[in-house]
């Protein structure tokens, strides 16, 4: 038995969500709001399971041991990847999966840290800033990725219905939910026509459907 503790709007339980969804697997949403009541992830209840306060976890049971709880969605991918290896999300070729993980980690490490709730609380609390500037900032950083990672894209020859081909990988599950958050800040997208064009592709998929955060139990 799975259990996913999730928010609707995060991006790194977005990704783990694809991943789940992809491999054909299925689970139990738990949700976690992160801003009522202060954010539910910050409850001693959540922080027992998870200390870091993130989401998403992943929650493994089984009838003869107790829990074991995943956390921090690239490693949870790597496991999902190796408990269920089919369909694969990573290419079988040695070059060709790292250029997948590096595309995944420009994301998931590069980009998301700098633009995820926290941060923005951050700027616009302790830090004082407007939520204009706070604009700024997400725009900038948003700007600075998706720019680098579109001429990865639109260079590379094996870049095909999604990011490495025409297989989804764990490419395609940072890449989908951090596109969901620069459309909900507004962010242009003109500039990035691969990008659009992988992400119209990933959003007529019902592994992609259903797990985007509009079809959540959560949904607001």
């Amino acid at each position: 038995m799975l259990k996913l503790y999730s928010y609707f709007r995060s991006t790194a339980a977005y990704r783990v969500r694809l991943a789940l969804n992809l491999k054909g697997l299925d689970y139990d949403v738990i949700p976690v709001h992160l801003l009522r009541d202060g954010g539910e992830q910050k409850a001693e209840e959540y922080l027992g399971i998870n200390p870091t306060g993130l989401v998403p976890t992943l929650e493994l049971t089984s009838e003869d041991a107790d829990s074991t709880y995943l956390g921090q969605s690239i490693a949870i991918l790597e496991y999902i990847e190796e408990r269920y290896p089919e369909p694969s999300l990573l290419p079988k070729d040695p070059i060709a999966r790292a250029k997948v993980r590096g595309l995944s980690q420009a994301i998931a490490c590069d980009m998301h840290p700098l633009n995820n709730l926290r941060v923005l609380k951050y700027l616009t609390g302790e830090m004082g800033l407007s939520n204009e500037k706070k604009l700024d900032w997400y725009q900038h950083w948003i700007t600075t990725g998706f720019s680098s990672i579109e001429k990865i894209l639109s260079n590379d020859s094996e870049t095909g219905l999604f990011c490495h081909g025409d297989q989804a990988s764990f490419a395609d599950c940072c890449l989908i939910p951090q596109i969901y958050n620069a459309e909900r800040f507004d962010c242009p997208m003109d500039d990035y026509p691969t990008i659009r064009r992988i992400n119209d592709h990933c959003k007529s998929l019902n592994a992609f459907i259903n797990a985007d955060p509009a079809t959540q139990p959560d949904a607001e």
